[in-house]
Parts: C-alpha cells; sequence; structure tokens
C-alpha cells in the first residue's frame, strides 16, 4: 500500500467513525525547507479551528506490520486530546492591537524557503532569514501560530522593520532565552520521553562534557531563534569565556561549543551535516554547517569564511 494509499484508507475509516458532523480531509501543507507534508485536516461544524494529523509515523508503523484498526483508533485518540471545542475571533487576529504583543520571529534557511520569502516580511542573517509570527497560544499540547506576510503588513499599517523592534522585546517576554548543558538536554529528552535515544550531536559528546551547551526557549520551540535576541550571544560568551561555534542543532535550538574544545571546523561542519540527514526531520533543519562567534568583534561569523 502506497502512502496515499494508506491516506484514503484512514480518512475513510475515521469518517466512519467520527460523530457529530465531524469531518476529516485530506489536507496537504508546504512546510519549513519547502517539505510538502499530507495528513487528515479534521473539521468541526461551527469551530473555525481544525487540527491536521500527520500521517508518516502512522504509515512506517503500518508498514511494519501493526494493524490499520489499531492506528485508527490512536489517531481518533489524540485528535480527542488537540480539538478545540471553541472558534478563535478571527476579527481579533486582523487587529493590530490585538496581536501585537504577541508578534515574535524564528529563524529559516534562506535558500531552502525561496518561495515562502517572496510573500512574507523578513530580514537576512548570514544564509538564515529571520521571519515572523503570531504566537496565539502556548499549552502543555504545543503552540499555535499564524505566519505574518506581506497582506498583514499592509493591513496593519506597519514595516517590516516595526516589527522586527516590537518581535525583539516580545521575544524576551514570551520565548526567554534558556542556556543549560548539554547534560541537563539529553536528561530532559530522555525524562520526557522514556526510551528515547540520543541523537547524533549529543552522542558526539564526551562523557561529563559539560563544556557543551544547549541554546533554546522554554517551549522548545523554534529556540534557534535565540541567538537573535539582544546580548543573548554576548552573555553566552561571558558564560563559556571564549570563542564559540554555533551549530545548528535544529530550528529549535542550538549547540554551543567553545573553540578550545572543539573539533576541527571541517569535522564539525561533517557532524552536523550527518545530524541533519539521519536525525532530523526535513523540515526542522536550520542549516548544514557550524557558525562561529567572535566575542570582542562581537560578530556571528558563517564557519567556512574564517580559518583558524
Amino acid at each position: 500500500m502506497t502512502y496515499q494509499e494508506f491516506i484514503c484508507a484512514i480518512e475513510t475509516k475515521m469518517n466512519q467513525k467520527l460523530e457529530g458532523g465531524v469531518k476529516a480531509a485530506q489536507y496537504t501543507a508546504i512546510k519549513n525547507n519547502g517539505k510538502v507534508k499530507k495528513g487528515l485536516l479534521i473539521e468541526t461544524p461551527g469551530v473555525n479551528i481544525s487540527p491536521t494529523i500527520y500521517l508518516e509515523e502512522f504509515y512506517q508503523r503500518f508498514t511494519d506490520g501493526e494493524s490499520m484498526e489499531g492506528l485508527v483508533q490512536e489517531i481518533l485518540d489524540f485528535y480527542r486530546i488537540v480539538k478545540c471545542d471553541q472558534s478563535m475571533d478571527a476579527n481579533g487576529i486582523n487587529h493590530y492591537d490585538a496581536v501585537q504583543d504577541k508578534i515574535v520571529f524564528k529563524l529559516i534557511h534562506t535558500e531552502k524557503n525561496q518561495e515562502l520569502l517572496k510573500g512574507v516580511p523578513h530580514f537576512r542573517l548570514l544564509d538564515l532569514s529571520i521571519v515572523f509570527y503570531v504566537l496565539l497560544d502556548v499549552n502543555s499540547r504545543g503552540t499555535a501560530t499564524m505566519t505574518v506576510n506581506n497582506d498583514h503588513l499592509q493591513y496593519w499599517d506597519v514595516t517590516a522593520e516595526d516589527l522586527f523592534a516590537l518581535a525583539r522585546s516580545n521575544v524576551k517576554r514570551l520565548l526567554p532565552a534558556e542556556l543549560f548543558t548539554m547534560q541537563q538536554a539529553v536528561d530532559e529528552i530522555l525524562c520526557s520521553v522514556p526510551g528515547k535515544k540520543k541523537n547524533l550531536l549529543q552522542e558526539s559528546a564526551p562523557e561529563g562534557a559539560d563544556f557543551m551547551y544547549v541554546l533554546s526557549n522554554p517551549v522548545r520551540s523554534f529556540g534557534a531563534a535565540c541567538i537573535v535576541y539582544p546580548e543573548v550571544l554576548d552573555m553566552a560568551g561571558q558564560v563559556l569565556g571564549e570563542d564559540y561555534y554555533v551549530l545548528p542543532s535544529s530550528v529549535h535550538e542550538v549547540v554551543l561549543v567553545p573553540v578550545s574544545k572543539s573539533m576541527e571546523p571541517g569535522e564539525m561542519d561533517a557532524m552536523v551535516m550527518e545530524i541533519n540527514q539521519t536525525q532530523v526531520a526535513e523540515e526542522e533543519i536550520l542549516s548544514d554547517h557550524a557558525y562561529l562567534y567572535q566575542r570582542d568583534a562581537r560578530s556571528l561569523v558563517m564557519q567556512h569564511s574564517f580559518h583558524l
């Protein structure tokens, strides 16, 4: 059974079980880095917020031998957890006064998102781009967001510069930067998801390698953007006490490694690329190489632009 056939089968079985006019329909989304993902959009009559459940993981489990009925029941159970029973005030979202305190930013790779960048306000940072979104909600199930596009700027009568200044203030309140050791990050992952293995970046750290730090935000969502926060890279340099490499583990976090404790630049680039190819979902990849933060110059540069 192909993935498309699997989606059709799940759609049919879900609609046989859903009640109260709730309907499941196929949905295709273009995610970060141009990744196309297909899943099911589950709509409730009278509610304007509909969860989308992507099915790649369920398809893999089906090909590994799990039953279709068991997977359908699991998807139903998950839907009941994440569904919204009330509509969101769409009019409020369209008014700048209602959203300006929730506008934040994230980092994406410029070359891999050229089509997206044509329609959204953004700023370049090396080979990356800063883009904006409205953080509508944060809870135990994740985050609800809305991408800010060029039409919003016209409707709100603001500039991209206005957004950037506002977002740099908002992120400190809504998504403050957190710096913690690699061992703390590993412990957090293993405690939150029993049986979960470390990724290659974590496995590459020597035992007790507390000189490696992870930079992210409390919700671990688009936390790589912390490298843009005012003074954060400078303060991290004070903690590490020297120049350091910034390794893009994903769009959600970066890893900081002091120059004196690092591998050769080419070896770090190779490690980052291997992580991206084997451990990180395509839509969560930030970049394929390391960066260097130079403390005296207070400057972040691309790895291939310097030599030790």
